[in-house]
């Protein structure tokens, strides 16, 4: 988006809805990993898979970062 005298600025919008997307993804797959392994807490991959679940839940932040960090000062 550009103002008046000239300065562009990236959109945000795109990224944080497809990050919120992501997030939403995620929290589906931590609450069935999370039942799957309370019903079985020997799985080894259920583990791995609600660690995996929790940083698409943690995505928008870091979508947010690295957006941020794009943006010229």
């Amino acid at each position: 988006m550009c103002s008046g005298d000239g300065e562009c600025r990236p959109l945000g919008l795109p990224f944080a809805f497809l990050s919120l997307l992501i997030s939403i993804v995620g929290l589906v797959i931590w609450i069935v990993g999370f039942l799957l392994s309370c019903i079985c807490p020997c799985c080894l991959c259920v583990t791995v898979i609600v660690e995996m679940a929790l940083e698409l839940v943690k995505a928008p932040i870091h979508v947010m970062e690295w957006f941020t960090s794009q943006i010229p000062c």
